[in-house]
């Protein structure tokens, strides 16, 4: 069932508890996640964005029950990816002719999806939809994280529609900001941001500059996954322009896989000559092939600097780290430094590709890979204790 934002406005998505993966198994989401559409009521009815396709049938029943499906006048899709818009072919049996406005690069993709001509409305930055007592403007935000991409501002209300922007995965009820655990809210955020956001920072400076400038009254961010920002909502906005900006905390991240434990003595006694040298720095390390991959790139994001190791396997690296590796590579992190490690028993080539892979992800590859034959023992720890050490000084 929906609920009331505003006077004016309702929420009428989808509160997914259940969901664990997302984009495949590309995302994970521990605590679920909400698809979130809004019906505007005014002198015209406005539809903004719809729900993931599993639940259209199910969103179209309960859209019902709030309105008559021929009184919508118009609909306002923000982004054309199916956890947005997998309703509208449901819904479109209803009202074929209605309205659909979106940017000319959502209309491409919308019609790749659904291979359908609805009664597109292509729109641009500064477009106006007059709605009666409030009026609808248009801001594209390419790359927000599509090409399609584009927020909508409510004037009157004074509520920002900002899709994937400023969004989590995060079930909750009620779906407010102020009411959720604060720890979770912003760890979600972060991790979001990320993993989908990262690559994308300039625009996201860019496009926040962009808003801003236009002065618009803010009471309220409406995003299209998670809570809705109705208390202090530019705290977000805040959170986006540092996070943009190279973010790192005083962190070092240690990433291995291991294949008889010798690498993961390495890391371990590497760890141990950082805590020697640096007695304030965060240390975590995280087994590449037991951990969840998104949580391990938060912790890229957040860190300085990171040591990434694994044993030479058929002369090149395990699945995992070169998993981790290439999400790395993609996502594009700034202003961070690192260098490569493992264990091996006949060739060791793999401490040397991985600084290799760093080098090709934008890291500064601070020091020469360090690799120990077979288990190591306690004078190849202790050199291990060193490289950890020395890494210290050489990312200062």
């Amino acid at each position: 069932m929906g609920f009331k934002v505003t006077d004016k406005v309702t929420w009428v998505g989808k509160i997914d508890w259940g969901l664990r993966t997302f984009h495949g198994d590309e995302y994970s989401t521990h605590r679920g996640s909400s698809y979130n559409a809004y019906l505007i009521r005014d002198k015209k009815n406005v539809l903004i964005d719809t729900v993931w396709q599993p639940f259209a049938k199910e969103f179209v029943d309960e859209l019902k029950k709030e309105i008559d499906l021929e009184d919508i006048d118009y609909i306002v899709i923000n982004h054309g990816e199916i956890d947005h818009s997998g309703a509208l072919t449901e819904l479109m049996r209803y009202i074929p002719n209605t309205p659909i406005y979106c940017t000319a690069n959502a209309v491409k993709s919308l019609k790749g999806h659904y291979h359908q001509d609805w009664n597109f409305v292509t729109v641009k930055t500064g477009d106006v939809l007059d709605i009666g007592e409030s009026k609808l403007t248009f801001v594209e935000a390419r790359m927000l994280h599509w090409p399609d991409t584009m927020f909508t501002y409510m004037s009157g209300e004074n509520i920002l529609f900002s899709n994937d922007g400023f969004g989590q995965h995060l079930a909750a009820d009620p779906l407010f900001n102020d009411v959720v655990d604060q720890a979770e809210l912003f760890n979600e955020c972060m991790k979001y941001y990320a993993n989908i956001l990262t690559p994308f920072s300039n625009f996201v400076t860019k496009k926040i500059e962009e808003v801003l400038s236009f002065n618009l009254p803010l009471d309220m961010i409406c995003p299209s996954h998670g809570v809705i920002w109705r208390k202090d909502p530019t705290q977000i906005v805040n959170k986006y322009m540092e996070w943009a900006n190279g973010y790192q905390e005083n962190q070092i991240s240690i990433i291995y896989d291991t294949m008889w434990n010798g690498t993961r003595r390495m890391a371990e006694y590497i760890g141990e000559g950082i805590r020697e040298a640096d007695k304030d720095v965060t240390i975590k390390l995280f087994n590449a092939a037991d951990t969840d991959k998104n949580d391990i790139l938060l912790e890229v994001f957040k860190s300085k600097a990171i040591m990434v190791g694994c044993p030479t396997i058929n002369k090149g690296m395990s699945f995992a780290t070169a998993g981790i590796l290439e999400m790395i590579r993609g996502l594009s992190f700034k202003n961070k430094k690192g260098a490569g490690f493992g264990a091996y028993g006949w060739s060791g080539e793999s401490p040397k590709m991985i600084s290799e892979e760093l080098f090709k992800a934008g890291f500064e590859v601070v020091s020469e890979p360090l690799k120990e034959l077979w288990y190591p023992n306690e004078e190849a720890l202790s050199r291990c204790k060193e490289f950890g050490r020395i890494f210290v000084e050489k990312i200062k």
